[in-house]
């Protein structure tokens, strides 16, 4: 669901579609005006939760400033919420229960699952409390059984906190907020952060010497850097980059909760089994 003309959500909606066609999943883009009403949209919603062959919805954010977004995404049924932001999902991901998870920290775990790197017993220091990564990637950290810290634009001697990261998500919004100064030598660094940087000066603080960078800012009057500071990747012992890193699971993840969704309405897949899974 596409409400209204944000550039940055078309590209999202759009690389999202692609996924679905790519692995042979149907998708429906219904796109509303901007000027449409709460109850206009929750209407809509509800047409969504009423219909047999729709098995995710998925509400793109942000929502125009008339919309009352939380109460659209309240209204998404549980079972279709394939973004992980219900009450209910949000319920069962505090309690350990399975559920369908919010996609960008789901993507997170996928990583360090795949890269065989070590959770348990850690040191996970989260930068950002956000309802959509921080908060939820602290909970499937300490499900995880690591030792988790959330720290937040309020945190006083924040790099205190950070240098005893062993595991360090870095998902404040902020360019090249976390130096090397604030990291630990060899810790595992998960960059969330997607920032446009326009300014050619920043570009070269972020990126000296870099000619493809240099290329690309030419080109398109812009790059993209995380909330992690390139310069701080050179003694970590594992990072993901910006791009390509954590943006790529999380639409991997999205196609997974569709399916996980698809399946437990139809009985294909019981709570029980996917919990052992």
């Amino acid at each position: 669901m596409l409400v209204g003309d944000n550039p940055a959500s078309k590209v999202y909606v759009s690389s999202k579609i692609a996924a679905c066609e790519k692995l042979g999943l149907a998708s429906i883009q219904v796109a509303p005006p901007a000027t449409i009403t709460t109850a206009e949209l929750l209407a809509i919603v509800e047409d969504l939760n009423r219909r047999d062959d729709v098995d995710g919805i998925l509400v793109q954010l942000p929502l125009p400033p008339q919309v009352d977004a939380k109460k659209i995404l309240d209204a998404v049924d549980p079972a279709k919420d394939v973004d992980g932001f219900h009450p209910v999902n949000v319920g069962r991901l505090q309690s350990g229960q399975p559920g369908l998870a919010p996609c960008t920290p789901a993507g997170i775990m996928e990583i360090l699952r795949r890269s065989g790197l070590p959770v348990a017993g850690q040191n996970a220091v989260v930068v950002g409390r956000s309802d959509i990564v921080g908060k939820p990637a602290a909970l499937m950290l300490l499900n995880a059984s690591a030792t988790v810290t959330v720290c937040h634009s309020k945190t006083i001697d924040l790099p205190r906190f950070t240098r005893q990261a062993d595991l360090l998500v870095a998902a404040i919004g902020r360019p090249g907020f976390v130096t090397a100064e604030m990291v630990k030598p060899g810790a595992t660094l998960i960059d969330v952060g997607i920032n446009r940087v326009t300014d050619a000066d920043e570009v070269e603080e972020f990126f000296p010497g870099d000619a493809g960078r240099a290329a690309t800012f030419a080109k398109r009057g812009s790059v993209v850097v995380g909330d992690i500071h390139p310069a701080a990747f050179a003694s970590a012992g594992a990072y993901t980059p910006v791009p390509g890193g954590v943006g790529a699971l999380t639409i991997a993840m999205l196609m997974q909760n569709t399916v996980t969704a698809a399946k437990l309405r139809r009985g294909i897949l019981s709570e029980k089994k996917r919990e052992k899974n």
